[in-house]
């Protein structure tokens, strides 16, 4: 059972780093044109979860299946704490990719 469970995670990580790997793929954005100083520009109202629902959703159950490593009692020879490393910079990605536009 512990190994469906590590096997889902891993799947579930994997998935998150394509998407993050393919949004990076897009390349860097143009840089804009320069905004007089004397002109007031709005800011851009960050992006809401209802905006990227797969995501948000995403960074639920990352965070949940944290919650279970970081409770888990045993250390797995120290894949345990690794996987929560790759949580943790999966987790960051997705936050990334929920505050684009």
């Amino acid at each position: 059972m512990k190994k469906i469970g590590l096997l889902t995670l891993l799947i579930l990580v994997t998935v998150l780093f394509t998407l993050a790997f393919t949004a990076a793929a897009a390349g860097p954005k143009a840089p804009a044109a320069p905004v007089p100083a004397a002109a007031a520009v709005p800011a851009t109202p960050a992006a809401t979860p209802a905006e990227h629902p797969h995501i948000h959703e995403a960074l639920e159950s990352m965070r949940a299946a944290k919650h279970h490593l970081e409770s888990a009692e045993h250390d797995f020879h120290g894949h345990r704490a690794k996987a929560i490393e790759h949580l943790d910079q999966a987790i960051h990605e997705a936050e990334i990719c929920e505050r684009e536009p």
